[in-house]
């Protein structure tokens, strides 16, 4: 097997990404904006630099590639001139962007190879869990993310920046069968998450990618999310560190619960380290898309392209179906 391009490999998730691969024994070609940080950090694997606004540059950094996964944000930034350089190579386009309009815009374009966007802990495996449900019509759809703190990264903080200016600081829904944008006062609420963490309160309409991802294959009116406050406090405190390392995985002591519910079926995982999980997410795509092991073409989410039930098996989280 050729080698597959990780793009944003200095970053936290791309750290990450890169040591999956090479967990599991797959080839590994790093890039990004800085050649002297790619060459620091990763000195063993073949280190090919380019600016996103450097076409040339960028088929450089693929050529011969088997594929590409992006985890460079912005990626309102980064994911059209990188998926445009993998459409110029013939490879398969893996993001794990959870910017909503960047995922936007990846959804609205039309693709002849594989593009998997938003294969990450927001807007992969909330799609997953939905699709798990085998609801494939449904009024509502909920996701409820119950974080036990939420200790942004730099990329984080400056893409969720990007998408405040771009949404002039309104907050978007998905209900009504499309994306609303609108200034209404935010909601508290409790949710009872499954044991151990049990009844939390929440903030209503925390929306994250994966108000895109699910509409995108799944008959819904309306997708409404949640998000612990401890989690939604830790976010908005500009003082919150970014996370800290506290095993051999590089995994910070931070656990998730997702919890989805579609009409009477309710999915859950549960796990450690949303930035850590993203990494088997978005490295399962490319070995089920390289594998043949897909159920769409062009451009599809988790749920659409891939068999639910078995992803979510195959991750190194706790998964319930009930």
């Amino acid at each position: 097997m050729n080698a597959i391009v990780v793009y944003g490999a200095t970053g936290h998730t791309g750290r990450f990404v890169v040591e999956e691969l090479r967990r599991q024994h797959l080839p590994v070609i790093v890039s990004g904006r800085n050649a002297t940080t790619l060459a620091t950090q990763w000195p063993d694997l073949d280190v090919r630099p380019a600016a996103v606004d450097d076409p040339h540059a960028l088929d450089t950094a693929l050529k011969e590639a088997e594929a590409v996964i992006n985890c460079a944000g912005p990626f309102a930034v980064t994911a059209e001139p990188l998926i445009d350089a993998a459409a110029r190579r013939r490879i398969p386009y893996v993001d794990v962007a959870a910017e909503i309009e960047a995922n936007v815009a990846t959804f609205a374009r039309r693709s002849d190879i594989p593009v998997a966007p938003a294969m990450a802990f927001f807007g992969g495996l909330g799609d997953l869990l939905a699709t798990a449900t085998r609801q494939t019509r449904a009024d509502l759809v909920q996701v409820a993310y119950g974080l036990s703190s939420w200790h942004p990264t730099p990329g984080t903080r400056v893409a969720g920046q990007i998408s405040h200016d771009r949404r002039n600081g309104r907050r978007v829904r998905f209900a009504d069968g499309r994306l609303q944008y609108h200034a209404d006062p935010t909601v508290q609420q409790d949710w009872q998450f499954p044991e151990p963490v049990g009844r939390r309160g929440v903030f209503a309409e925390f929306s994250m990618a994966d108000i895109v991802t699910i509409p995108s294959h799944l008959d819904v009116r309306e997708v409404r999310t949640y998000m612990t406050l401890e989690a939604a406090g830790d976010l908005a405190d500009a003082d919150t560190p970014a996370p800290v390392a506290v095993d051999e995985q590089g995994r910070s002591d931070q656990t998730f619960v997702v919890d989805v519910r579609v009409g009477d079926v309710r999915a859950s995982a549960t796990g450690q380290d949303i930035y850590a999980i993203s990494a088997p997410l978005a490295v399962g795509a490319v070995r089920r898309i390289l594998g043949g092991r897909t159920r769409s073409a062009g451009i599809a989410s988790a749920g659409a392209m891939f068999d639910a039930v078995e992803f979510l098996e195959e991750l190194p989280l706790s998964f319930e179906l009930r």
